[in-house]
């Protein structure tokens, strides 16, 4: 942990900026990391560009349920930490290792053995279904890595840490450009692996930031508590991070659901189209990156005054990260809007693809500014041990409402390509707006406050 950083004294405004910059930093590595593992599959062959694509939807499982213990365990140990339960805490990031391992078998088997049945599902045929489990089935065999890796961060991010996980992720994606042609291709007494050299890096990239991150959780505050016996089973520890974390890995895997969604339904205009949208997809997820970062930052600092019960700073936190988010992304847009046809040009020289892709990120810019709504009061639910609110919240915006809605346009008002996304706007922006008019409501009771001492800080 920092020590420039006591998330329960702090002033708010400096506490966002010291916690969501690493974040997002980090963030933006992971997915440039994501891109180099694009670039070298490309380099094998195309089939293997082809099954690195298919395997990201099977592989997003094991992300999704990582996802969710690092949000239970930065909940949990954030709320003990602020309530000065420092034992309680220490129990909490062993036991968050615990229930990793455990989960880590059941993914591990689940991926070895449904893979095949989910690339069928996917159109595989059996050539490419050989080829990408190649990949997969090493991923699966180290899952353990990955539950570990982020159950530790979850312990750092609950104290404010997140510079440790960005400097794993700057490493992983320097670390990777290195090991991924050398797996690949092989040199001197390395063989050459081909696709599979590709996991194999993935593996060796992760165990260096799992050692890395182990030994920053064993010198924070926390290992004064952390001894061998705190590993062992504790079923009401274990109860307690089941239930704040598997909310939290549904709602990643919803939001999947959601991709596949709005991709089914671009799709239905051809190839190109979809081509355009993926491309534009892309560049929106960079610009997002600050508001992810957001995310984090709410849930580490608003976990720890909830368990100190200083309820006035969890009520500024939400609202100036509000604030922070939504003139970003304004500003984001304006520029996004302006330069949506140069920006696509980067990547194609297609005027098809182009235009396709420049009309998606018009409207996006449009609907960037209600997207830290959705980040930001999904972090509080977890921060506020309530995540079955961010379930349920991304049930409604990515999957019910925007299916039912655009197979109406689409399907019944014969709807065409730009249609989809007006019609995602209206949704995001309607959905943004009852969020906002219910978590008034949410905190009113919570906090058992008056209307008017909500905005009073």
């Amino acid at each position: 942990m920092s020590k420039s950083l006591n998330l329960t004294k702090d002033r708010i405004w400096p506490l966002l900026v010291k916690v969501t910059i690493p974040a997002s930093t980090g963030s933006l590595f992971q997915t440039f990391y994501n891109l180099v593992d694009t670039f070298f599959a490309g380099k094998i062959s195309p089939e293997a560009l082809a099954a690195i694509a298919k395997s990201w939807p099977i592989y997003f499982i094991a992300i999704a349920i990582a996802v969710g213990v690092q949000a239970g365990t930065s909940a949990l140990i954030g709320n003990s930490i602020g309530a000065k339960e420092d034992r309680k805490a220490s129990l909490f990031a062993a036991q968050s290792i615990t229930f990793a391992v455990v989960l880590s078998i059941l993914v591990t088997f689940l991926g070895l053995n449904f893979s095949e049945i989910l690339l069928k599902i996917m159109g595989s045929d059996s050539a490419s279904i050989i080829l990408t489990q190649k990949y997969l089935d090493i991923i699966f065999y180290g899952s353990i890595i990955v539950l570990v890796q982020l159950s530790l961060n979850g312990t750092l991010y609950a104290q404010g840490d997140t510079k440790s996980y960005r400097n794993v992720l700057i490493f992983s994606f320097f670390l990777n450009i290195f090991l991924n042609p050398l797996f690949i291709f092989g040199y001197g007494f390395i063989p050459a692996f081909g696709i599979s050299g590709l996991a194999i890096a993935t593996l060796i990239s992760q165990s260096v930031g799992t050692i890395y991150l182990a030994y920053k959780v064993y010198c924070c505050k926390l290992k004064e508590y952390l001894f061998i016996k705190c590993f062992i089973p504790k079923l009401d520890l274990l109860k307690q991070l089941y239930f704040q974390s598997v909310p939290i890995m549904f709602t990643m895997l919803l939001i999947m659901v959601g991709v596949f969604n709005l991709f089914y339904f671009v799709g239905q205009f051809g190839e190109i189209a979809t081509a355009g949208y993926g491309t534009a997809v892309r560049i929106e997820q960079v610009l997002l990156l600050p508001v992810i970062g957001l995310n984090t930052a709410v849930l580490s600092i608003g976990a720890q005054n909830y368990g100190a019960k200083i309820y006035s700073r969890i009520k500024e936190l939400y609202f100036k990260a509000l604030l922070f988010g939504f003139s970003f992304m304004i500003g984001a847009g304006i520029f996004i809007y302006l330069t949506s046809d140069i920006i696509i040009a980067f990547f194609t020289n297609d005027a098809v693809v182009i235009s396709y892709g420049s009309m998606y990120l018009k409207i996006a810019a449009i609907i960037g500014p209600i997207y830290p709504v959705f980040f930001i009061t999904s972090a509080l639910f977890q921060a506020l041990k309530r995540p079955l609110y961010s379930l349920y919240m991304t049930i409604l915006r990515l999957t019910l409402l925007p299916f039912l809605s655009l197979w109406f346009v689409i399907n019944i008002k014969k709807g065409d390509y730009q249609d989809i996304f007006y019609t995602i706007l209206v949704t995001n922006w309607g959905m943004g707006i009852i969020v906002l008019i219910f978590i008034v409501f949410f905190l009113k009771k919570i906090f058992k406050t008056k209307f008017k001492k909500l905005f009073v800080f």
